[in-house]
């Protein structure tokens, strides 16, 4: 996993490099602009920024006890560093604020009936052959929707058909949660480690559109 640690503040991913470049790139209107289907705000243009402040320590602390969990560092550091975000890429309209931030079962519970198919679903579980498989020879059709209402819903588009949720049925040894990228033309997620490496593809997605 690629990271870096700041002298200054101990912050392990470094998200500020990262989201001032998908900024500038975004806010190019050679490049983006033109192309959304709304200009971005007049503030937001203006500051160069597509987020927002970073989420306050205390804010993060009651999102926490509200969940009942602890968040994983690489998303917890993104909060800090923007408490939420416009559009990563054309599919994906906001990343949420830590006031809209909530578990998938509660803020989409027809996403989790398609997907289960209700409490007698019983279709076989995807192997762990199967399942642990990141990058380009990962299956997106091998999917454990058992885990979907386990999920946090950390992003919003309008037709609700491109969504990220992370996943803390699945942990890494350095307490990463999984991160899923649900679309409508997939078969099943595109998944990561970590909700940083989701991040690092969807710009590299981003990039490639232009």
């Amino acid at each position: 996993m690629e990271s870096t640690r700041s002298q200054h503040d101990g912050r392990r991913y470094a998200w500020r490099d990262l989201l001032q470049r998908w900024s500038d790139e975004w806010l190019d209107p050679v490049l983006h602009e033109q192309e959304r289907a709304e200009p971005f705000p007049d503030e937001v243009r203006e500051a160069r920024w597509l987020g927002a402040a970073g989420a306050t320590g205390e804010e993060l602390g009651a999102l926490e006890r509200r969940l009942g969990t602890a968040l994983p560092r690489s998303y917890r550091e993104f909060l800090l560093t923007s408490n939420g975000w416009l559009n990563t890429t054309h599919g994906i309209d906001r990343i949420l604020p830590v006031q809209e931030i909530g578990w998938a079962r509660d803020l989409d519970p027809e996403l989790i009936t398609g997907w289960t198919g209700g409490p007698t679903d019983t279709a076989p579980r995807v192997s762990d052959a199967r399942y642990f498989v990141y990058g380009e020879a990962q299956d997106s059709a091998a999917l454990r929707p058992e885990y979907l209402p386990h999920t946090l819903t950390i992003s919003h588009t309008a037709d609700a058909t491109d969504v990220y949720h992370l996943n803390p049925c699945v942990v890494t040894a350095d307490r990463e949660w999984e991160a899923w990228y649900l679309a409508h033309w997939l078969p099943g997620a595109v998944r990561y480690p970590s909700f940083w490496d989701l991040m690092k593809d969807a710009y590299e997605s981003f990039r490639d559109e232009q």
